[in-house]
């Protein structure tokens, strides 16, 4: 059961299916978010200067200096989901990756954001082509890769550029093949060395035959 009944939900509407499973962030992962984001904030006013691998403290309204609390941090995401259509793009080599892998595997994308924002991501993910079944999580996503999995003990992939969500997967599902991959790889400068059961993968071009392998494809 996943601890976010919305997400349990989600997955219970999915329909069954035997083949070997792989878990999907989106932002960054599938879409673009770092990169389209600072000019995001810089139409409203704002200015990001990573200084770690958060947004909270980093984001400044241009005008003033002034750093940006939790609360209104919130309400440019939000804002920024809103328009998502406007900014976001695939991140390169996704497309063509899931094309390839999704003949032989059950390919499920898990998002970590607010569940009123999921309409208007699917309808985006669709306009692009991307038309893999859409979770949305407010809670840790190991629940719900474990949920998702099922009882048939099917191989199971599952790639995130963040490692706080991949060390929930691990929990969750001891066997898991976990990938750490980010659109913009400069960020990894901000994280500590990933642990041995984690793949780091530069982009989606180096990602698709390992996660292949792993899944037994």
């Amino acid at each position: 059961m996943s601890d976010d009944p919305e997400t349990a939900r989600q997955i219970e509407e999915l329909a069954s299916d035997d083949r070997p499973l792989l878990v999907l962030d989106v932002d960054d992962v599938v879409l673009e978010f770092i990169r389209p984001f600072p000019r995001f904030l810089l139409s409203r006013g704002f200015g990001l200067t990573l200084a770690s691998f958060r947004l909270t403290g980093n984001i400044a309204e241009q005008a003033s200096g002034r750093l940006v609390e939790q609360a209104e941090v919130t309400a440019l995401l939000d804002a920024f989901f809103q328009a998502q259509a406007d900014w976001q793009g695939i991140t390169d080599g996704a497309a063509e990756a899931l094309a390839a892998l999704g003949d032989r595997a059950e390919i499920v994308m898990l998002t970590a954001m607010p569940h009123k924002h999921r309409a208007v991501r699917r309808a985006h993910l669709d306009a692009l082509g991307l038309n893999y079944p859409l979770l949305t999580t407010e809670m840790a996503k190991g629940p719900a890769v474990a949920k998702l999995r099922g009882n048939k003990g099917r191989p199971v992939a599952f790639v995130d550029d963040r490692p706080s969500n991949l060390v929930s997967a691990r929990n969750a599902v001891a066997d898991v093949h976990l990938f750490n991959l980010m659109a913009d790889n400069s960020l990894r400068t901000f994280l500590p060395p990933a642990s041995d059961d984690i793949v780091v993968v530069e982009d989606w071009h180096e990602a698709a035959p390992k996660i292949a392998a792993t899944l037994g494809l």
